[in-house]
Parts: structure tokens; C-alpha cells; sequence
């Protein structure tokens, strides 16, 4: 059986991979949190694990099992962590778990690995993740692991974004559960997606600070921070195509040509 996915092979199958060089490991981190009544809770991980095995198909790359907790959820990024599901970690826990992963896989041999933010939160922890992972291994005398890290969105262009919003973006600050999302759901999983649990509350809106404890009532009762409307497997497809496209020829230029 071909495959691309670290945990489906076998470790002899994995190392005869590894060996044969030039393959970037991909590890999808996102989280599990709320995305309203219609998306599944597991939609941060999901994509950016679906959006790593179509590069992994594209260009010589082994797609690692994801971090599928993250970091807790904020109201004015994910609505906040007092929705029953959302189940996430505490941020040194988070930077200790990247840690060891990437330790590990510069064990393994691993020289270059890219990793896939699907969940705002979780930015700052990976970061620290791979410092001190790169600051272990260098202890260790493995100084040959070089890593890429981004959020899979912002490889988004503005001809795509004019596309999924036609009357004008309104930011990524709100794209929680609402038009990207679900139509990367109807495009990657449809068999996930309620669409006849759709919510079409107003926008949130949030002052420009946060408060401590969270306030549960700046953020609407669906858990949904702007409408899902206009949603579509259209919509969903281009920005899947684009992610896959770019990002994979980002990877080429960073650890191929930059060589």
C-alpha cells in the first residue's frame, strides 16, 4: 500500500523514506473548538491535515498524525472556551507537546519539516515550540533540521478573497465557522457539514480589548462569529486548490531551490 501518511506505514517503510532524502514531513496543528451548530468541532485540524496529504500527493512529502488540541479559544478569535467541546490546552502544555514532536522527528532524521497552523491561537506556543526544539537538537549535535512554519490562510490571494466575498471581505478577525470554513467543510468533508443547522446571527461585534474573565455575552449563542451565507463547494474548492497550490510551491522554494 502507497501511502503518504506517517501513520499508516510501517517505521521500516518511514525510514526507507526518510533515507532516500529530499522529503519534507508535513505536521497539520489545530485544535478542538466550536464551530457553531453546523461544522464539525474538529474542523481546525481536519483541513489542515486534508490540505497536507493533497501537497504530500503533489510533491515528495510524508504527512505526520496532526496535533488535533490546541490552544484555548478566544472570544474574539473562536468564540471562547465555555462552549461544552472545546477541549484545548493549556499554552505551555501546547509548546511542550511541538516541542517533543519536533525532537522526535529530528531523531528520525528529519532535515526539513513545515508546520500547518490551522487555529489562531496555537501561534506563539508552535513558535516557542520550535525554538526550543531547535535549541534541544542543537545540544544534541542535530543542527540540520531546518523548519517552516505558517497559518494555511494566509496564502489566501485577493482575486479569491473578491471571489468568496463579492460584496467585500470582512476580515479574517471574524472567520470563525462562517464563509472560508464552511466552504472548505462542504469541499473536504460535506458528509460533516449541517447545513441545515446553519445560524444566521449577525456579526459579532467586539470592542478593540479583551476582558478577564472572558465576557460570554460579546459572542453570539451559535458560537458563530460572522454568517456563513454564501458558503458553497465552488468557494470551498478554490481556496483548496489555492492553499495546495501555493503553499506546496512554497515548500519547493524553501527547501529545494533555496538549496
Amino acid at each position: 500500500m502507497k501511502t503518504n501518511m506517517m501513520a499508516e506505514m510501517t517505521w521500516v517503510e518511514y525510514r526507507s523514506r526518510l533515507k532516500a532524502g529530499g522529503t519534507t514531513v508535513l505536521l497539520p496543528v489545530g485544535a478542538l473548538e466550536q464551530h457553531g451548530h453546523h461544522l464539525p468541532m474538529g474542523t481546525d485540524h481536519l483541513l489542515p491535515t486534508a490540505i497536507c496529504k493533497a501537497i504530500a500527493d503533489r510533491i515528495p512529502a510524508i504527512v505526520a498524525a496532526p496535533i488535533a488540541y490546541g490552544y484555548k479559544s478566544q472570544p474574539r478569535m473562536g468564540g471562547g472556551n465555555h462552549f461544552p467541546g472545546t477541549t484545548s490546552l493549556d499554552g505551555g502544555t501546547l509548546t511542550l507537546v511541538v516541542r517533543d514532536i519536533i525532537k522526535e522527528l529530528g531523531r528520525h532524521g528529519v532535515k526539513q519539516l513545515a508546520l500547518m497552523n490551522g487555529h489562531c491561537e496555537n501561534l506563539f506556543f508552535a513558535i516557542e515550540g520550535i525554538d526550543l526544539a531547535l535549541r534541544d537538537l542543537r545540544y544534541e549535535g542535530i543542527t540540520d533540521l531546518k523548519i517552516m512554519r505558517f497559518d494555511y490562510w494566509d496564502f489566501t490571494t485577493q482575486a479569491t478573497l473578491d471571489q468568496c466575498f463579492p460584496n467585500g471581505f470582512p476580515g479574517f478577525a471574524l472567520e470563525h465557522a462562517a464563509v472560508l470554513e464552511t466552504s472548505m467543510g462542504l469541499h473536504v468533508f460535506p458528509e460533516l457539514v449541517r447545513m441545515d443547522e446553519l445560524v444566521d446571527d449577525p456579526a459579532a461585534v467586539f470592542p478593540p480589548y479583551d476582558v478577564h474573565p472572558a465576557r460570554q455575552s460579546w459572542v453570539p449563542q451559535s458560537g458563530v462569529l460572522s454568517p456563513a451565507r454564501g458558503a458553497s463547494v465552488e468557494k470551498g474548492k478554490a481556496l483548496f486548490n489555492e492553499y495546495v497550490d501555493r503553499i506546496a510551491n512554497a515548500i519547493r522554494e524553501e527547501f529545494v531551490e533555496a538549496v
